[in-house]
């Protein structure tokens, strides 16, 4: 019968015809057959189903096995001995070379016949201990899913005692080396089946056996922490996880991360890839494993393993985001990454330039999904622009991305910050910061934040770009009994010359802090500006005199010699002076007294009063920097609010007030400013940069520093309870009190009074107002009656009979900006740029030093922005539109720099001749070597470092890369990114892409 069934199975007839045959051959073994043909029988189905080189054929031969099993158990018992299962296990079935590969199957499928069998028991054993040599060998996953499917159908051949134990590891090592060797769609849905398969075998081992997980593990963490040059393990491993009971987790956690056998390499290794494992589809529960490591990580304080992974694996956890089927895992991982990672923005802004894609191809999915990732992406977002504020010109694209969608409140995003940050105490990080390989593009150096010193950091960048004053500081001779002016003269001194990316103010922070400031709190940037000021003023006032005495000058009258000569440097740089009129009203006595100022407070004023409005003493004109020319009388002089004007005639109708004018917002249709018609030509509407001009100027419905200036220079009544005590009269009076500037300061500090009490809520508010900060300023300087004919510029500052105000003009220098709702939190940094006389000391024509053009003043003076130790460059632009993007980021003290003329000459002649003698500042000996010194040594420690993190680095886990993610989805009409619905599965490229 065996020769007919070889001869039907080897005939050329048609497939029909052939099963018709092979039928009756089967029905005739259901009947007694003697053992010599049911050997025969079963020797040619064994061939057919191990070597048929067709499907038909394995079919047939799996048939007649099933058949001869059933119906003549005693025979296939007895063929079906512990000695051929030997032989086909160990030795294979076929020619060499051509070795069949469904041994495994062949003898799940004849176990079935034989479990009652007194021979059983000897299978069972022989099979324990082969399942476990061939798992030694590393089968492929096609051959490790058939050994698991049957383990699953027939647990008796399970390894048991401490064979289970090693084959649970064996097999976790074979998993650790499964690769997919297609990328076709079917076939990577085929391996994905048969890790689940042999991942499965393990689940149901530890179910039964629990004690063999803890070695299970101890395993794997052995293979995916491994350093040795090899091929990475392969991220299937992520499905070995899944099974781990999460009661578990906490004790694993906490003995790997309390293991001192597990070096810092290995540990980063192994995290590494962990993270990896967020690309793998089958996975469950490995975003929890992953962020608890993390975490217990952090409990250690293991911060440079965390740093090193966070940095080298967020970007392509972030592009995982892309892929709905893994999106979950992902979003969990990148959440405790981000929120995690506290003291540095380097994480965060790794993702800066892939957000808008990604927000894109989301909105575009249009899911359930899509749209709730979209929303805590955004919520995650908000709470790093509230982390790591002060880096507008980065974040505008975001913001712009992500406008339309929900915005946390404050407490939510502090709870966020709270709940995840790596350590209560900022100081144990303070060795990781900053990470910056190289001296910023823009030859800057940045400062590092000291713990809540980015108030400090802000004013001393913002007095180091003041250059007149820089070079002031730095021309200080040594040994000038100024200890606090010494500090500032060497940190100015490392800003200009030193070889580092930022430098810590360490020490200018203790000699310069504040005795009633809370070391580590967030403090108000202007009232440490003041205390700086004062204290350098006093200091120099009380000790050593840091300039002796000056050679009488010709140039100068005895008086105006006095004037400059007794001055200290704070007071010359910064000192304004001002006085302050009472008029008594009844009769009309005026008492007057002088103040000197380093800075104006400017109030915000009350909501119901029309701030364009405010009648001011003098007006102070905003003008839009390319709206600039240089006026015809510079210095014009005009009325004090208390002489006799001229009485308007009849035909005049009502004189209008003199208001605050901002130049390029004219409606059509008003009548012509006189004082814009000096400012701006008459073609100045046809200059193209005369609309931009209008761009950048203030709305009419804004707040501007002018509208500040004006309501703070504005009469205010003393009436009611408010009345003023008149001498005159001896009495109580209503009266009128004005403010009028008589000196203006080199550099004008303005402090916008954005902090208000309020008494509902007993803590102080912060106005948000926004406020438009004009370029350029133009300020009324009270002169005396005697100097109006002494001028500097003869032709130029030209004095009007009868009149005693002059019209300065300031260049913006610095804005440094507040981010946040309140005085004791939030963030401070500061754009600035370095004004200088364009063309300061150029030759006199007819007698008239040639003035700075201001379009050079405005356009050619680069803008940076400085945030602690990040240093970039920047333009008015920004500066001008931070409030209009984060709402929270608002202007709060200003520098202004005064241009030459007639009431400054003094100052920037002697400015202009120290520049011509001296040049660049020379430093003296010892602070020359102190900094050669620093520069050296960093040298060492960027060699030292830059072997340490190449050893490091290589360490870490080699992955595809990060952006092929992000650049497939590009410009993808026909998918949206993975394994969704929408997509189709998402092809079979991107689909290979997500899990390897």
């Amino acid at each position: 019968m065996d020769k007919i069934l070889e001869a039907v199975v080897m005939s050329s007839y048609p497939n029909n015809v052939k099963q018709g045959l092979v039928r009756r051959v089967i029905e005739a073994a259901k009947q007694p057959m003697d053992s010599e043909q049911c050997w025969s029988m079963l020797e040619l189905s064994t061939k057919l189903y191990l070597t048929g080189d067709t499907k038909y054929k394995r079919e047939i031969g799996k048939e007649v096995l099933e058949v001869y099993g059933h119906y003549h158990p005693e025979e296939f018992e007895e063929f079906f001995n512990v000695r051929f299962l030997l032989s086909l296990l160990q030795e294979g079935y076929g020619p060499l070379g051509k070795r069949s590969h469904y041994v495994l199957d062949y003898i799940q499928l004849g176990l079935q016949f034989v479990l009652e069998s007194p021979s059983a028991n000897s299978i069972f054993s022989l099979l324990r201990i082969e399942v476990l040599r061939k798992v030694c060998e590393r089968p492929s996953p096609k051959q490790c899913a058939k050994i698991s499917k049957l383990l699953m159908q027939h647990p008796q051949c399970i390894p048991t005692g401490k064979h289970q134990l090693l084959f649970c590891q064996q097999l976790i090592r074979c998993i650790g080396q499964f690769q997919c060797v297609s990328e076709g769609e079917e076939e990577i849905m085929e391996f994905l089946e048969q890790v689940n398969k042999v991942s499965g075998l393990l689940q149901r081992i530890w179910r039964t056996q629990t004690s063999a997980i803890l070695p299970s593990l101890k395993e794997l963490f052995t293979i995916i922490s491994s350093t040795e040059e090899q091929e990475a393990p392969s991220n299937a491993l992520a499905s070995v996880v899944q099974f781990v009971p999460l009661e578990l987790m906490d004790g694993v956690i906490r003995n790997l991360t309390n293991d001192d056998s597990i070096t810092d390499v290995q540990m980063m290794m192994a995290i590494g890839r962990m993270i990896d494992w967020v690309s793998w589809p089958l996975g469950k529960n490995i975003d929890k494993w992953i962020i608890a490591l993390l975490k217990g990580l952090a409990a250690v304080k293991k911060f440079s393993i965390l740093i090193e992974v966070t940095l080298s694996k967020i970007e392509k956890v972030f592009s995982k985001l892309l892929y709905p089927i893994v999106r979950e895992g992902a979003l969990s991982v990148l959440q405790y990454m981000l929120l995690s990672f506290q003291h540095s923005h380097e994480a965060f802004h790794l993702l800066l330039p892939h957000i808008p894609r990604l927000v894109a191809s989301l909105k575009k999915e249009d899911s359930n999904s899509a749209t709730s990732s979209l929303e805590q992406l955004a919520e995650l977002i908000h709470c790093m622009f509230f982390r790591f504020s002060g880096f507008p010109d980065l974040y505008e694209p975001v913001l712009e991305a992500i406008k339309a969608l929900p915005i946390p409140n404050e407490d939510r995003i502090k709870h966020l910050l709270g709940q995840n940050a790596w350590t209560s105490q900022k100081n144990e990080l303070a060795c990781f910061y900053p990470r910056l390989a190289s001296k910023s593009e823009t030859g800057k150096i940045g400062l590092i934040n000291l713990g809540n010193t980015c108030y400090m950091n802000s004013i001393i960048q913002s007095l180091f770009m003041a250059s007149d004053f820089r070079h002031s500081v730095l021309n200080l001779t040594e040994g000038n009994s100024q200890p606090l002016m010494t500090k500032l003269q060497w940190l100015f001194a490392f800003l200009e010359h030193s070889q580092r990316p930022a430098i810590s103010p360490e020490s200018f922070l203790s000699a310069s802090w504040p005795p009633w400031f809370t070391p580590g709190a967030q403090q108000d940037c202007s009232e440490y500006l003041k205390y700086l000021l004062d204290r350098l003023h006093e200091e120099e006032r009380t000790g050593k005199r840091i300039y002796q005495k000056l050679k009488e000058s010709s140039l100068m009258s005895q008086a105006v010699e006095h004037h400059y000569l007794n001055k200290t440097l704070i007071e010359k740089m910064f000192g304004g002076k001002m006085m302050t009129k009472i008029r008594c009203l009844k009769c009309l006595n005026v008492s007057s007294r002088e103040e000197a100022f380093t800075d104006l407070s400017l109030a915000f004023p009350p909501s119901d009063r029309n701030v364009h409005g405010s009648t001011s003493v003098q007006p102070v004109e905003e003008i839009c920097p390319q709206l600039i020319e240089p006026p015809e009388n510079a210095g014009q002089l005009t009325g004090s609010p208390w002489v006799q004007r001229k009485t308007p005639m009849a035909s005049d109708h009502a004189a209008p007030s003199v208001l605050v004018e901002t130049l390029g917002f004219q409606e059509s249709g008003e009548a012509a400013n006189p004082i814009r018609g000096n400012d701006v030509g008459v073609d100045a509407a046809k200059d193209p940069l005369s609309t931009l001009g209008e761009q950048e100027c203030a709305p009419k419905d804004s707040r501007s520093v002018p509208d500040l200036i004006n309501y703070f220079l504005s009469p205010e009544k003393l009436t009611a309870e408010n009345k003023y005590h008149c001498e005159k009269c001896a009495s109580l009076q209503d009266a009128e009190k004005v403010a009028e500037l008589t000196e203006g300061p080199h550099y004008l500090i303005l402090t916008l009074l954005r902090f208000s009490f309020d008494p509902r809520t007993m803590k102080r508010r912060k106005i948000l107002d926004n406020v438009s900060i004009p370029v350029v300023l133009k300020l009324p300087i009270l002169v005396a009656p005697e100097e109006t004919e002494e001028v500097c510029q003869p032709g130029k500052d030209g004095a009007v009979p009868g009149s005693s105000f002059m019209t300065v003009v300031y260049d913006l220098c610095s804005v440094v900006v507040h981010s946040g709702i309140s005085s004791e939190s939030g963030h401070y940094y500061c754009y600035s740029r370095e004004c200088t006389d364009t063309i300061p000391h150029g030759q006199p024509q007819d007698g008239v030093p040639k003035p700075a053009s201001d379009k050079q003043l405005d356009f050619e003076i680069q803008w940076y922005l400085f945030n602690d130790t990040r240093v970039s460059f920047s333009s008015f632009e920004s500066v001008s539109n931070v409030t209009s993007f984060f709402p929270k980021d608002t202007a709060y003290v200003l520098f202004y720099r005064q241009r030459p003329g007639r009431q400054g000459c003094l100052l920037h002649e002697a400015l202009a001749e120290a520049g011509r003698l001296h040049g660049e500042p020379s430093l003296h000996k010892d602070l020359m070597e102190a900094i050669s010194k620093d520069n050296i040594l960093f040298l060492q420690e960027q060699e030292k470092e830059a072997r340490n993190r190449a050893a490091y680095i290589s360490a870490l886990p080699k992955s595809p890369l990060w952006w092929r993610d992000l650049d497939r989805d590009k410009d993808d009409d026909s998918s949206s990114g993975g394994c969704s619905p929408a997509a189709g599965g998402g092809g079979s490229g991107s689909f290979h892409g997500l899990v390897f």
